[in-house]
């Protein structure tokens, strides 16, 4: 029998395109598999362009901390396709995932489809033959044409932070991808709406009037999420909640853990408690979202003591939360800040590293192993010196780590590597410590 990574080798050939937005593909496979889609746990459906892992990953802490089991449905994986399956709180095993496969190519019988679309098919069909009491649903691109928008009434629709992205194929402004975002909302399910830009929030609104969403709850109207004196205060139309900080570090995570609670608040038939929420927002876990990497071999190669940080940013945005993050840790204890990155060719490579103009010391490019699509060292080395950092362009991330070991001696600099995703699992599988 084929192994998962062979099938998903042949299903990359079933359509031209790796990327083309469509519900027809999707509706069809899924008519002949006899609609799975309509026999999984209660959903919760979450878009957005930042902080949705974030989000997922609060919303599974704190229902698992009240007991209840949890399919989650994620992309990209890091390092293994199996990342994005989660049945009942564990990734799902490769015979499982196997079959599932095959059984989607068997009834697909060679059709024009993408990959994304028929592994999401899979998926399904994992999710309605293992029981659980709640499905988190994340959106693999856009909203309104993905894969996942088969669902017809989810308990709950969920819309994290909007910014540019995937402008090929969103628009080229963020109130054009905030439409398509918004394309997950359902007539008479319960919206929440981290913040936004006031254009974003204003067309989300108008999405949820025309089709008759709601009620709305939307973050600084209905909800708020803040941090004083280094906790959490959460506060919406049932009162105030003041437990300790998100475990996972970053200002912007006071607002993922809000709009988490916010949703759950927004479901009382699932019975979470503050003492739930409390052990969630502790609990929760999200590799490659300003990681520390504490042990590892990609560890050992750098300066003794050093301080070694991961994260999966790609774009502008996600860049400012992060060096936002980087200099509040400069304030806290000084090290001179080392970055390396690889970029993909569709990403924007010059506004990614704006935000660190005057913190970052240095800059070291390296190749994205992983993807056909990355830009060359070379050319992420330019965007850098474009945004004022020095830059130097590696062959290797191990080459790029060996540098900075030489350059810094005796010191201990704090190393973040970030710029893709894919990057971020090429890290986590040479340094040992892959995502479970």
């Amino acid at each position: 029998m084929d192994d998962s990574g062979t099938i998903l080798a042949r299903f990359l050939k079933l359509h031209l395109r790796e990327i083309d937005l469509s519900l027809g593909r999707m509706e069809r496979l899924l008519a002949a598999l006899g609609h799975p889609e309509k026999s999984v746990p209660p959903v919760l459906h979450v878009a957005g362009t930042n902080g949705k892992g974030s989000t997922v990953a609060f919303l599974r802490a704190m229902l698992e901390a009240a007991g209840k089991s949890v399919h989650v449905y994620t992309s990209p994986h890091l390092v293994r396709f199996h990342e994005r399956i989660r049945l009942a709180g564990t990734l799902v095993d490769e015979a499982a995932l196997v079959d599932a496969l095959m059984e989607a190519e068997r009834v697909n019988d060679g059709a024009p489809i993408t990959q994304f679309e028929i592994t999401t098919a899979a998926a399904f069909l994992l999710f309605a033959r293992h029981p659980a009491d709640v499905l988190i649903l994340e959106v693999g691109l856009g909203g309104r044409l993905d894969a996942t928008n088969v669902v017809e009434r989810p308990l709950a629709s969920i819309i994290t932070p909007v910014s540019v992205d995937h402008t090929k194929f969103l628009g080229d402004t963020v109130e054009e991808i905030a439409i398509e975002k918004a394309g997950i909302l359902k007539k008479g399910v319960p919206a929440i709406v981290s913040q936004q830009l006031d254009s974003v929030r204003d067309v989300i609104e108008a999405c949820a009037a025309r089709v008759r969403a709601g009620p709305l709850h939307i973050s600084m109207q209905d909800w708020q999420a803040r941090e004083e004196r280094g906790r959490l205060v959460f506060e919406d139309e049932n009162g105030l909640l003041d437990i300790p900080p998100p475990r996972l570090p970053g200002r912007h995570q006071f607002e993922n853990a809000g709009t988490a609670i916010a949703a759950l608040r927004a479901l009382p038939q699932l019975g979470i408690t503050p003492a739930h929420i409390d052990a969630g927002v502790q609990n929760a876990d999200w590799p490659a979202r300003l990681q520390r990497i504490t042990r590892g071999k990609l560890l050992d190669m750098l300066p003794p003591e050093s301080e070694l940080w991961l994260d999966g940013g790609h774009n502008p945005a996600g860049a400012r939360v992060v060096a936002e993050t980087m200099g509040d840790l400069e304030e806290r204890v000084a090290r001179p800040l080392v970055l390396i990155s690889g970029i993909l060719n569709t990403k924007d490579s010059d506004g990614f590293f704006e935000p660190f103009r005057g913190l970052a010391a240095a800059v070291h490019t390296v190749p994205i192993v992983m993807s056909d699509a990355g830009l060359s060292p070379e050319d992420v080395a330019v965007s850098a010196e474009n945004a004022g950092l020095p830059a130097r362009a590696h062959k290797s991330l191990e080459s790029a780590l060996r540098s900075i070991g030489v350059e810094h001696g005796e010191l201990a600099p704090r190393v973040l590597i970030a710029g893709s995703l894919y990057l971020a699992g090429e890290v986590l599988d040479k340094n040992g410590t892959p995502p479970a």
